[in-house]
């Protein structure tokens, strides 16, 4: 399904508009434009152009019933043959219609939320482009070029996250003096920022190699002829028995980009970035490049292993490697969505409870889509299309409501004048904004009939038809993702604040920022109402899908057998909370002053089951260790440069110390020349 080719539109423009956003921004930013409305204006129209090309393209994908493929001919590097390609089907229209509009719902609300600060035109700068390079990594028909958005979606994460580089306290995320196992647990922006970028660059080097051996493997760059030849090079790779340590390689970007254990720690330090930032990142964006990634490979995977059943010998090598790869994400994406669940529920920051709940969530994506491809021996069509669908389907409910709990906790963090749960309350005076974090809070719970609860169940069928325990853990989650989401709700609008706090009038957000997070919290509700329809939507999607091509229908699409234990299992997590801050009025703070077993727990989870210690510890510790290490080495070569070896005199010790200059351009020419002959030999090896 290649999809077809329409030269009368100009689909690039769909990742492009933001990137020219983006170049004008910078320009304007170097003449030195004082109007914020320039920055601020400029970032909207063009965020808005994506979103209406990306609307007309899945409307004629959607219309026309193919995929449509724009600038696949463009060759951009002719010799490795990767293209400048375009390529919208099912998944990948969706996911920009998702990623678009959110992310321009998110730029209103930053037009007057970032009103008077002192980097204005840099935040707008890095937030065009970072959208423009989310929309590259969806859109793209090749692995180079969804890795230069990949790449692009990450520096300009460190740059949003770090955007306030001055590290003033009240940016900070976690309590200021707080340590556990000796290493501090708090963290500045310019920290957070660089966190980020280290976290994910470990993921990052695996999908680099991994894109490398496909290529070798494979002889292709481009997705479409990627999903085409799976069989063969499936088989290739099964031969050897190394089909399933490539693809776990490979994935390892996917799962630190969208903060999967054990890369889930840059996430919830990231909230020193501004408010919107933080929507911006974990509702249809940088987070999300990692699920998408993973629903767009599980298809190719799994057709191309069906593809090969007429021999049942290669089939049964290729199925067993290919079910211990999504054996390993599934219980990633488990244990990942119970343990930030776990982490939510001591929490006492605002933005903090809502990061740990978006890696959480999407710990359940993954869950999904991995759980249909545990099935692959037993497996169909049906059963593929069921696991993407259910991760898609939670994929974009969860971008609606978490976009507006953040934009809504933005608005919260301004009135009380603080980050902390503890120093808010009352707040129900508000009541579009109440009634806005109720809306999107109960969709996160999972409470019908919104969308969460829907796009929830389908997740917790399809683990359950995979395997009983991943299924058992996805309906525990789903318990304490209620508790977490209730405590917050009720903390915040319904119980005075623990402890006074100056803070600024208690009053409606802007219009301009109160709309984006309303209509946001009002659509999480509009899905689930039109579920039913939703459910076609999303059929028709996996019929358009690259490497599926055939219309399933799933109007039983949620409310399987598990419905009614998970509802039993919600519900009495609600009750719980509403009976400890109602009937009983525990005032936590006081209860953990006084020690004990609730204390030892609290900060075993408050400290995140000590993992970012034990990171410290272990690699950064570690690595000081490592380094004195090497610079005693390096003193002993040094002494052996400029001392033993000068005073021979010899031929042999001039030619050594003229190779180094200290010239850094000359250092680089050596570098550029070495890489290339390396390159030389690889492809001369290749032929």
């Amino acid at each position: 399904m290649s999809g077809a080719y329409d030269p009368l539109m100009p689909w690039t423009l769909a990742w492009l508009a933001p990137y020219i956003g983006a170049a004008v921004i910078a320009l304007g930013w170097l003449l030195k434009v004082r109007s914020e409305r320039f920055y601020g204006y400029t970032s909207v129209l063009s965020i808005l152009a994506s979103s209406l090309i990306s609307t007309y393209a899945a409307y004629t994908v959607f219309s026309r019933g193919r995929p449509l493929y724009s600038g696949g001919d463009v060759l951009w590097v002719p010799w490795l043959n990767i293209t400048l390609g375009t390529y919208f089907d099912g998944l990948s229209a969706l996911m920009s219609l998702a990623v678009s509009w959110i992310s321009l719902m998110i730029a209103v609300y930053s037009v007057k939320y970032m009103e008077g600060d002192w980097g204005y035109g840099r935040y707008f700068f890095f937030f065009t482009f970072f959208v423009g390079s989310m929309m590259l990594l969806v859109l793209a028909d090749n692995l180079v070029l969804m890795f230069i958005g990949w790449e692009g979606t990450g520096l300009c994460s460190y740059a949003l996250i770090g955007h306030w580089y001055t590290d003033e306290e009240d940016k900070w995320v976690g309590r200021p003096g707080r340590s556990a196992l000796g290493t501090p647990m708090f963290f500045e922006p310019s920290h957070s920022g660089v966190r980020a970028i280290l976290f994910t660059r470990v993921g990052d080097l695996g999908f680099i190699l991994g894109i490398a051996i496909l290529y070798v493997t494979a002889g292709t760059f481009n997705i479409v002829e990627l999903a085409g030849g799976a069989p063969a090079w499936m088989q290739t790779l099964a031969s050897k028995g190394v089909l399933t340590p490539l693809l776990v390689i490979f994935i390892l970007g996917a799962l630190a980009k969208s903060a999967q254990f054990p890369f889930h720690e840059w996430l919830v330090t990231a909230m020193t970035g501004p408010t919107p930032i933080s929507a911006l990142i974990h509702a249809a964006t940088m987070v999300k490049a990692g699920i998408y990634l993973f629903l767009r490979f599980t298809p190719i995977l799994f057709t191309g292993a069906l593809a090969l059943k007429a021999s049942p010998e290669i089939f049964s090598l290729v199925a067993s490697q290919l079910e211990q790869f999504f054996i390993v994400v599934a219980l990633s994406g488990a244990l990942t969505a119970f343990m930030l669940a776990t982490m939510a529920l001591v929490s006492d920051e605002l933005k903090l409870i809502l990061a740990y709940s978006t890696a959480s969530q999407i710990g359940y994506m993954f869950l999904a889509a991995a759980s249909a491809g545990i099935l692959v021996y037993s497996g169909t069509i049906e059963t593929l299309v069921e696991g993407v669908v259910a991760g898609f389907s939670h994929l974009v409910s969860h971008a609606v409501f978490k976009a507006a709990l953040f934009l809504i906790a933005g608005w919260l963090i301004h009135v009380a004048h603080s980050r902390f749960i503890d120093q808010m309350g009352g707040y129900s005076k508000i009541k579009l904004t109440a009634l806005a974090l109720w809306l999107s809070g109960l969709s996160l719970s999972g409470i019908p009939p919104f969308s969460g609860f829907f796009s929830k169940e389908a997740v917790i069928h399809t683990a359950l038809a995979a395997n009983t325990l991943l299924g058992l853990a996805a309906i525990v989650t789903a318990g304490l993702t209620a508790a977490y989401t209730v405590r917050v709700i009720v903390r915040v609008l319904h119980i005075p604040p623990y402890s006074g706090h100056g803070r600024h009038k208690v009053e409606e957000a802007p219009l301009t920022m109160l709309a984006p997070y309303l209509l946001l919290a009002l659509a999480s509700l509009a899905i689930g109402l039109l579920w039913p329809s939703m459910a076609g939507i999303y059929s028709r999607m996996g019929a358009l899908t690259l490497s599926i091509g055939e219309l399933v229908h799933l109007e039983a699409l949620a409310l399987s057998g598990s419905t009614a234990l998970t509802l039993l299992v919600i519900a009495a997590s609600i009750a719980a909370v509403l009976l400890l801050y109602f009937t009983f009025k525990v005032n936590f703070p006081a209860l953990l002053s006084r020690g004990g077993l609730y204390a030892a727990l609290h900060d075993f989870l408050y400290d995140r089951w000590y993992i970012n210690p034990l990171i410290y510890l272990g690699f950064v510790n570690g690595g000081d260790r490592v380094t004195r290490r090497v610079e005693e080495v390096d003193n002993g070569i040094d002494a052996l440069y400029h001392s033993v070896i000068p005073s021979t005199g010899s031929l042999s010790a001039w030619s050594l110390r003229a190779l180094h200059r200290g010239r850094t351009d000359y250092y680089l020419a050596l570098y550029i020349l070495s890489a290339l002959v390396m390159l030389f030999l690889v492809l001369a090896l290749m032929r």
